[in-house]
């Protein structure tokens, strides 16, 4: 069979012997880019599949014929680590594809740029986080930031797509499937072809991973609906079941001590358990007492577009964002809630000066992901009564909008974190603690699970499992 002349170049950029769906890959994707730019490619991959290698294959080789590559992800997190594998600048899709323009009545709406690009080949990793709805007061230009994406790129001369994903991940909240991994989806709403292959068989260089040994194993399950999943530790050094409080006290500090804490991380299932996990932490390990302290770490919870100028590398600070305190200048309680100014630096984005700003300590310990509507609308109420001499309706509103103390940043402390809000992130250690199931195992806590342990790159260590949980 006689293959395109761009695979046997892809081939030579592999590091590796290729496996049977990573060769099948090579010669989908040469002819992909060579005959076919009115369509999409959807490239998914299970952990330890060789996704990211043969990404990075087909990055060099882009550059090397000279064609144009842009690489997107959804969040900043996974943005670099994208930039990390492939080598090459990745941006959040958010920052390429929209102008968010600010408005008095509905906050902030994204309109999209006009694609200048030729000849682009676009390539979006953990495409199984991108939603086909509105989410956390988003107002974007068609009301799907799928819809945007495909929209962008296909008006620009022709350039192509290609979207890459684990189905084995969580989807999008409130949704049971991916879309943007979904063919039949995309092929139905696009009116597109569809190239589809998914890598199934875990590379030789990461057999003996018992991270990607459960991984593998959790997958299985899930391709069988049958949900009575159990570890197998056994012969296994990167993943380890602790008991004892003392020794997860000692493993948590360990990791601190010798990584870092933005090397290490807490997955949990809910908020609740994330705000305990939080503080047992700042008090026991950290020795912090004080609400918020200097070097603390925080997850912002809300869209931001208040402190950073619309050209800066991050072009606004979005819900799931890492920064870490550099220095506290004040705190005081204004309008009923508690307010730090604060400089930060941003984890996800290093060539992002640091930033004066203020955060709003009240959803620290909040069990709602940000503030709830509630208390949005009393802070909303509160701060426009500084303005009740201004007679004119929209400009009261507008002075609300443009209140820095209605713009401060909404924040978590992220040494424990959600599936949710760790999808798309990597860290050397993860700490994964077992949900309360009432009713049992279910596809959503594999899905969770699967994602949970998949962020560690070096080590996992799970914590409340029962002995029923592990292989004898």
């Amino acid at each position: 069979m006689d293959h395109p002349p761009l695979y046997y170049k892809l081939r030579e950029h592999f590091p590796f012997e290729p496996t049977q769906k990573q060769d099948a890959f090579f010669q989908m994707v040469s002819r992909f880019l060579a005959l076919d730019p009115d369509s999409i490619f959807l490239l998914k991959g299970y952990a330890g599949t060789g996704k990211t290698t043969a990404l990075a294959a087909l990055v060099g080789l882009l550059e090397e014929i000279g064609r144009e590559c842009v690489l997107m992800a959804p969040t900043g997190r996974a943005a670099k680590v994208m930039s990390h594998y492939s080598g090459r600048q990745a941006q959040t899709i958010h920052r390429k594809i929209y102008y968010p323009k600010k408005g008095v009545d509905a906050g902030v709406n994204f309109t999209l740029m006009p694609n200048r690009h030729r000849e682009a080949v676009f390539i979006v990793d953990e495409a199984s986080m991108i939603s086909d709805a509105p989410t956390d007061g988003k107002s974007y230009q068609s009301g799907s930031l799928l819809d945007d994406l495909i929209t962008y790129i296909y008006t620009g001369a022709r350039c192509c797509l290609i979207l890459v994903g684990d189905t084995a991940q969580l989807p999008p909240v409130g949704r049971d499937l991916s879309p943007a991994l979904d063919v039949g989806f995309l092929e139905r709403e696009y009116g597109m072809k569809v190239y589809s292959i998914e890598l199934d068989e875990v590379m030789r260089q990461q057999a003996e991973s018992g991270i990607l040994e459960n991984a593998t194993l959790i997958r299985e399950r899930l391709s069988a609906d049958d949900f009575d999943f159990q570890f197998d530790l056994a012969g296994f050094r990167d993943i380890v079941r602790l008991t004892d409080g003392y020794a997860i006290q000692d493993a948590i500090h360990d990791s601190y001590s010798n990584l870092g804490m933005d090397e290490t991380a807490f997955i949990v299932r809910s908020n609740k358990r994330a705000n305990l996990y939080n503080n047992q932490i700042r008090a026991r390990i950290l020795d912090r007492d004080s609400r918020i302290g200097t070097g603390d770490i925080l997850m912002v919870v809300r869209n931001n577009y208040f402190w950073l100028r619309d050209d800066s590398q991050a072009g606004f600070i979005a819900n799931g964002d890492l920064i870490e305190v550099l220095e506290i200048f004040n705190v005081r309680e204004l309008y009923g809630f508690h307010f730090a100014r604060v400089k930060v630096r941003m984890l996800d984005y290093p060539n992002q000066i640091p930033l004066e700003t203020l955060l709003l300590l009240d959803t620290l310990e909040s069990p709602s992901p940000s503030l709830t509507s509630q208390q949005s609308q009393h802070l909303f109420e509160q701060v426009g009564l500084d303005y009740d001499e201004e007679p004119t309706a929209w400009k009261r509103l507008k002075l609300v909008r443009e209140n820095e103390h209605f713009n401060a940043l909404q924040v978590k402390f992220a040494y424990a974190i959600t599936g949710h809000k760790a999808q798309g992130g990597q860290w050397h250690t993860v700490f994964v603690e077992r949900p309360f199931m009432p009713e049992g195992p279910d596809r959503e806590y594999l899905r969770w699970l699967y994602t949970a342990i998949t962020r560690a790159t070096h080590k996992v260590f799970l914590i409340g499992f029962d002995d029923e949980n592990f292989k004898r």
